[in-house]
């Protein structure tokens, strides 16, 4: 599957975004923790595996990560310029870690935005638990056996705030479970896309 490196403007500076799969309403946006990149979904397959299932997928160099400019405004409206510059229709977001403070903020104020919220250890979940309840579409919580820096606690909360949460422990994961099981990842992932977009169908 060929994988096109492309770049869009947000707020006057550069975005750099990885984009794989051929055009389709099944979308998903998967954005990365501080450690990483847009590449790191390219790495272990993630963004090889939504294109052969047939979804259009889009990873996002955060502002002043990989290749994108640093911006100065608010995280949700930069994720809402965002969405309009990727012209994605109600897309699965995904946010580790570090993107919890962009991911959680956009889809708490706006939730029609979103299909589906895959929470891979975010940031932000205590301190948007007032608002949580307003996230309508399927959630799947992914946290490592062994993350020493976000608590389970964040995860239950976040799965027990919403209608229809799921959370899922990867055996032996760290604060990255996609990097020491990728390929377990990536099938739990497949799993919960299909359910999202077969409700929205």
């Amino acid at each position: 599957m060929e994988i096109a490196s492309q770049f869009t403007t947000v707020a006057a500076r550069q975005v750099h975004v990885l984009v794989a799969g051929a055009q389709s309403r099944r979308s998903i946006v998967l954005l990365h923790g501080a450690s990483f990149s847009s590449a790191t979904w390219q790495k272990i397959g993630t963004l090889d595996a939504l294109a052969a299932a047939g979804y259009h997928a889009f990873a996002i160099d955060l502002p002043g990560f990989g290749q994108s400019e640093a911006v100065s405004m608010p995280p949700e409206k930069w994720m809402d310029e965002l969405f309009d510059q990727l012209n994605v229709k109600s897309p699965v977001l995904l946010a580790a870690s570090m993107s919890g403070g962009f991911a959680l903020p956009f889809i708490t104020s706006q939730p029609q935005r979103i299909a589906g919220f895959v929470a891979v250890a975010p940031v932000g979940i205590s301190s948007h638990r007032e608002r949580l309840h307003t996230i309508a579409s399927p959630v799947l919580a992914v946290w490592g056996e062994h993350d020493n820096l976000i608590p389970l606690s964040d995860a239950e909360l976040l799965v027990k705030s919403v209608k229809r949460g799921r959370l899922i422990v990867i055996p032996n994961g760290t604060h990255a479970p996609y990097m020491s099981e990728p390929e377990l990842f990536n099938q739990k992932l497949l799993e919960f896309m299909a359910i999202c977009f077969q409700e929205n169908e």
